[in-house]
């Protein structure tokens, strides 16, 4: 099939709907379909020129040679990851799928309006999130998803969601409900080999000076303004808490951001910075053995806007149980390889960290468990093979 992914961000930027749909477009190419992914060339704003002409160019035209054709149109409008493509209708008529990543504002009305005039063109749309904010930004959001958005779900064949856990939780709940039987529970996916169990990488124990007997704990996130609701200040309070019960451990937080500052204040002030080490920024190709460091990986958010966390799935493909809030779509993920706790409680999740490296947890039984989990319900050849059955039924007029 031909295949046309729109979605808001695209690598080498960041972005976790980005990096998905890249996964995602791979994972298609590699069971025989052709796939083009049309996403906004944004514009550098320090030095007003095409993102795509920075020296990250080089890493995009890598990714570019993988398979998927990457349109990079520029958007007559643009704030945020907002982006009005106003050109992007005339390009989805070849496709025997256009496939919608929801959030995407500014955009998504376009694609709405090009289904309702090509009723049988097939439009799948992902529901990745409810986008949640603060103060004015936080009123457009709900007003847009009170109005906008069942319209823009309704016109949809298919509408794919990480979890119905979440669905149920979150905007579209209503729709869920009313219209049921076009959606489909299709949880993301996780690259196996890319994240493996390994031994943890002695140039890294030695670099963040930890001892090869000293328990490790691993958090991976952004610490920016965006990504607000990941808990890191939860996590550094449980630190009090765990140096109060005397136990001897390392925490490191993979991230980079404006608040990074404020969190090494945060974790100075609370008397804990001899037990965390902020790793900052790290490649993709130093990723995975960050995760082979960790005994047991946290996410402690504080909110839905956490619907899921792929990082969960990392995790599990390194053979890393989790710690995670109980919260819809997240508990989903953690329950299968690990344990939830009530988000914003620093007590409850000092109380896990202690818990699971107490003498009668069976750690290595839980390491085998997650991995197992990423191998049989993650790994990205399961996922497109049910996303593959999602297009060829719409495909057919069944649903």
């Amino acid at each position: 099939m031909k295949i046309a992914h729109i979605v808001c961000t695209y690598p080498p930027y960041y972005g976790g709907m980005g990096n998905l749909t890249f996964q995602t477009a791979q994972a298609l190419i590699a069971r025989g379909h052709e796939v083009t992914v049309f996403t906004p060339g944004y514009y550098d704003r320090k030095e007003i020129k095409p993102r795509e002409e920075t020296p990250e160019k080089i890493h995009a035209e890598d990714l570019e040679t993988q398979g998927a054709t990457v349109k990079r149109i520029a958007p007559k409008l643009q704030y945020g990851n907002a982006a009005y493509l106003s050109n992007i209708a005339r390009e989805l008529d070849d496709f025997d799928i256009v496939h919608l990543h929801y959030p995407f504002y500014g955009t998504a009305n376009i694609v709405k309006k090009w289904k309702e005039k090509n009723p049988d063109k097939r439009l799948v749309i992902t529901y990745h999130m409810d986008p949640r904010a603060y103060g004015w930004k936080g009123v457009i959001f709900s007003l847009y998803a009170k109005f906008w958005m069942p319209k823009i779900l309704r016109v949809a064949d298919a509408i794919c969601v990480s979890s119905f856990d979440y669905a149920a939780a979150s905007a579209a709940a209503d729709m869920l409900n009313t219209e049921h039987d076009k959606w489909y529970e299709l949880p993301f996916g996780v690259d196996i080999e890319r994240f493996s169990p390994r031994e943890k990488s002695a140039s890294l124990l030695e670099k963040h000076k930890i001892d090869t007997d000293t328990p490790v704990v691993l958090f991976v996130g952004g610490m920016d303004e965006a990504h607000y609701f990941k808990g890191v200040d939860i996590l550094l309070k449980s630190l009090v808490v765990l140096k109060q019960k005397e136990l001897k451990i390392k925490v490191i937080l993979v991230g980079d951001g404006p608040l990074k500052e404020k969190f090494m204040l945060t974790a100075n002030g609370l008397g804990v910075s001899h037990m965390v080490e902020f790793a900052g920024y790290v490649s993709e190709d130093d990723l995975p053995s960050y995760y082979n460091l960790a005994d047991v990986f946290v996410l402690p958010s504080i909110n839905r806007g956490e619907a899921f966390g792929m990082v969960l799935l990392e995790a599990f493909a390194s053979g890393v149980p989790v710690i995670a809030s109980d919260l819809a779509g997240v508990r989903t993920v953690a329950n299968q390889a690990g344990m939830t706790i009530s988000p914003r409680d620093p007590y409850a999740l000092a109380d896990a960290i202690s818990g699971f490296f107490s003498p009668e947890n069976d750690r290595e039984a839980w390491k085998k468990l997650a991995r197992e989990r990423a191998e049989t319900v993650y790994a990205w050849p399961e996922i497109a093979g049910k996303l593959e059955d999602i297009y060829t039924l719409i495909t057919k007029n069944v649903l």
